[in-house]
């Protein structure tokens, strides 16, 4: 058996012992099968067995037993896992699609850090039937994009006595150089969805978790590893029919590149060339009942992947940088062309840095454009750092040919519980109109520990504040927002934890005149078995609506200032079980008028190849003395022949557009690793509109035959 190599500082687990932080890496010259067995060949591995709880009850010894080992060789790192369970019949395996959700099941994760800087890192997760999640985390877990994709190997088995994962995961994944004296950081997670149970080998502190990679472990005398740099090179081909009211039917074939090189442990280059994003997720349907504009989420790997390194701002309402501004339409969610892409992302020594340059084509009412965008991060003390951005866009539109944005902020991590951050930012547009009162400042204070969870955030957006390529709802504002949450632990019943949170936001503009308030006190609780309860008590609003509001077709709100009164109730079944639900419901005034709010979801999994959820929306709107209903409903089916050939279908209906039926068929055969064959089916929109109110969307049928291939040393 291996060697634990006993660090000097430890976290001190039940009993008061020291648990080990470092655990020396044992080398073989015969690879481990990679069957999901873990049988002789894995005996002379180092071994780690013990796990403590997260959750439910922090500190305490894990309630079932799990046994790690480890080897490596020349050019992998493989690990052996082991999870016992007394009662192997209830272990959860339900997901076969990559990079889903993997918290419906059990599974295990492995965290490393290969630079061990114990900032930043990947993520390996799988599940008992093998199925691949994986994961790129930076500044502790504050960065966590899960759209990053490693190339690895992974099987796994249920066993009498529980299940056992096998996993190999080659050094050019991790990007390393060659090197003759290796530590990399590492941890480990393991979950037991029946029971709800969090179990870790490190940093299982509930305020800390697998991602807090200064909190975890490290692995020890790595010795003789080979050139491991990553270089992949993914051509595509590209064929299909594309009919819309604008173009009408035109036939598609086109080809293009993407290139990811590693330039050092941590620092990778990207390179991509006339790019479709035709495999990229849909969005749903939605209504927008605020007369503010949509933050919705990245949809694109291109933009994805090492996306949190370009973060500047606040995710509620304030960006500097927010890629759906490059390459969607903003109003009609139309694809505008990219040509090229490249960007550079990861640390160099105590910095992060982000490097963007993309170009856009004439499309439509969208000329050409260029973005740049260039983000650095210096680390400072154990958690903390100081950081600066500048954003150049450049266009084919003679009345707006650039903006520029420029901004420098602070992230300070004190005593583990404190956070204070702060930015300052300013926008340099092309108007003459736009210059003057065109700078934001932000400063946000947070406490947070198993008990009391607090936090103040104070901003200023002036009125001629403009980041084209960045995402502000409103600006001419002064928010003021302040939040304060208690989480108390019954020791005996059903409930885990009990939430009491009340907050308080008021909004004036610039000039003292409020525009917006609100205040609201919320109940939850959360259940051992998942389950859980989320209500607003009460949540009272006032809102100055300085032009009409239209909410959508011919709805319109008048402007005006407006006192309305809410209230929310929301329940979510067990995860665990093969067919789950929740529902929600928000109801009184509204405006002028009153709103009714409900949604209700449905999740069944007969069994690992198949899966349904279906999710209705209903909102009954009285408004003006008229009577209004939306409706929304989705089904969305997937059906996986293995974990390598999968399909889905996505189903979606509303009351609100001319043509209210929208369908995206898609197919997935990953024929070797990092290289797929799409077949793709979308009738309706494939993204939506960022801007305010419900504008109408580009409506278009597409069918695409997609082919990749990775070549990748």
């Amino acid at each position: 058996m291996g060697v634990l190599g006993l660090s000097l500082v430890g976290p001190i687990g039940a009993g008061g012992q020291t648990i080990p932080r470092d655990v020396r890496a044992v080398r073989t010259e015969h690879p481990p099968r990679l069957d999901g067995v873990i049988d002789e060949s894995w005996t002379t591995g180092a071994s780690i067995t013990e796990f403590h709880q997260r959750e439910p009850f922090e500190g305490r010894i894990a309630t079932e037993k799990t046994v790690v080992r480890i080897l490596y060789d020349r050019h992998y790192l493989y690990f052996g896992l082991e999870c016992l369970d007394s009662k192997p019949e209830g272990i959860v395996a339900s997901e076969l699609r990559r990079d889903t959700d993997f918290t419906v099941d059990d599974y295990v994760s492995i965290m490393i850090s290969p630079n061990n800087d114990a900032r930043g890192g990947y993520i390996f997760t799988t599940n008992p039937l093998g199925t691949q999640f994986d994961a790129l985390i930076a500044d502790q877990g504050q960065i966590n994009d899960p759209n990053w994709d490693g190339v690895w190997k992974s099987n796994a088995r249920i066993t009498p006595l529980g299940w056992s994962a096998t996993i190999a995961i080659p050094f050019s994944t991790l990007n390393f150089k060659t090197s003759d004296d290796v530590t990399v950081g590492l941890n480990f997670r393991r979950f037991i969805r029946r029971k709800n149970e969090e179990d870790l080998w490190q940093s299982y502190l509930r305020i800390y978790g697998l991602e807090r990679v200064s909190e975890g472990g490290r692995l020890t005398d790595l010795k003789e590893i080979g050139s491991g740099r990553l270089l992949l090179i993914k051509p595509y081909l590209l064929g299909g029919l594309v009919s819309n009211p604008v173009e009408g039917v035109r036939g598609l074939h086109t080809g293009g590149l993407d290139v990811k090189y590693g330039i050092r442990s941590n620092l990778v280059a990207n390179l991509t060339v006339n790019t479709d994003f035709a495999d990229a997720d849909v969005d749903p349907l939605r209504v927008n009942i605020t007369p503010f504009k949509s933050e919705l989420p990245e949809k694109r790997p291109f933009f994805l992947e090492n996306g949190g390194f370009f973060h500047f701002g606040t995710q509620e309402s304030t960006q500097l940088f927010f890629s759906r501004q490059i390459g969607i339409d903003p109003n009609t969610g139309e694809q505008v062309p990219l040509d090229v892409g490249a960007k550079i992302t990861g640390t160099l020594g105590d910095y992060d840095i982000g490097f963007l340059d993309a170009r856009t084509r004439d499309s439509g009412l969208n000329p050409w454009a260029n973005y740049i965008v260039a983000r650095v991060k210096r680390k400072i003390l154990s958690e903390s750092y100081i950081g600066a951005i500048a954003i150049d866009k450049e266009s084919g539109n003679p009345l707006d040919r650039f903006n520029r944005t420029a901004g420098v902020d602070a992230n300070f991590i004190l005593f583990k519980r404190l956070t204070l951050s702060g930015y300052y930012a300013k926008t340099f547009s092309y108007s003459p109109q736009q210059r003057g009162k065109d700078w934001a400042e932000g400063f946000i204070a947070s406490y947070n520990s198993n008990l009391i969870q607090a936090q103040w955030r104070h901003s200023i957006i002036q009125p001629n504040f403009n980041p084209e390529v960045g995402f502000v709802d409103r600006t001419d504002l002064i928010s003021n927002f302040y939040d304060f949450q208690i989480s108390p632990r019954p020791k005996t019943g059903p409930v885990r934890e009990l939430n009491f949170e009340a907050f308080y936001s008021r909004q004036p503009d610039t000039h003292g005149t409020l525009q917006t308030q609100e205040w609201q006190t919320t109940f939850r609780a959360i259940f051992h078995n998942g389950s859980y309860t989320d209500d607003d008590l009460f949540d009272n609003f006032i809102q100055r609506l300085t032009t009409p509001f239209n909410i959508f077709r011919n709805v319109f709100i008048p402007a005006g200032i407006y006192h309305f009164d809410r209230h929310q109730f929301t329940y979510g079944s067990d995860l665990s079980k093969r067919y789950s639900y929740g529902f929600f419901e928000r109801f009184g005034t509204y405006y002028n008028g009153t709103l009714s709010e409900s949604r209700i979801r449905g999740n069944y999994r007969p069994t690992a190849k198949i899966s349904l959820a279906a999710v209705e929306t209903w909102d009954r709107f009285r408004l003006g003395g008229q009577n209004y209903n939306v409706h929304i409903g989705s089904l969305n089916s997937s059906y996986s022949f293995n974990r390598f050939l999968t399909t889905s279908v996505l189903a979606q209906v509303n009351t609100i557009e001319k043509n209210p039926v929208s369908l995206n068929f898609r197919l997935r055969y990953t024929y070797r690793p990092d290289s797929d064959l799409f077949v793709i089916y979308n009738l309706g929109s494939q993204f939506n509109s960022i801007a305010a109110g419900n504008p109408v969307l580009l409506r278009e049928q597409k069918l695409t035959v997609k082919f990749t291939y990775s070549f990748l040393r």
